[in-house]
């Protein structure tokens, strides 16, 4: 069976739009050393950090819930790039992730991608 979330998303959906509006692309030069080369496969840094932005827009601060939360809608799906029938990442590798990086680091990360989302007029406020 063929499916393609893109089909299944309106165009004036909120996520749609901001994945055509942001790029997120900076986070992998600005992340790469916190990342090792051996090992299981870790969240691509551009797929946790639409994770965070997806947890704080949708005020959801269990990353057991936040894994749910998207798995049952195809606009987040489509915003993550993950296909209908591809898994997304554990919930406790999020959390392990987010210790990956100092504090000071993630925030400033953070408060980036939110910027980006403020400067394209997808949501109101400052950093």
């Amino acid at each position: 069976m063929l499916f393609s979330l893109s089909a299944h998303v309106p165009e004036h959906n909120f996520y749609r739009r901001l994945k055509d509006r942001i790029d997120l692309s900076f986070l992998y030069e600005l992340t790469a050393p916190f990342y090792g080369k051996c090992g299981h496969q870790s969240i691509d840094p551009v797929v946790f950090f639409k994770l965070c932005l997806i947890s704080y827009l949708e005020n959801i601060i269990s990353d057991r819930k936040l894994i749910e939360h998207c798995s049952l809608r195809l606009d987040l799906l489509y915003f993550l790039d993950y296909q209908l029938d591809e898994p997304l990442p554990w919930h406790s590798t999020v959390s392990r992730t987010r210790k990956l990086y100092p504090e000071r680091l993630f925030e400033t990360l953070f408060d980036r991608v939110v910027s980006l989302c403020v400067e394209q007029g997808m949501v109101s406020g400052s950093v």
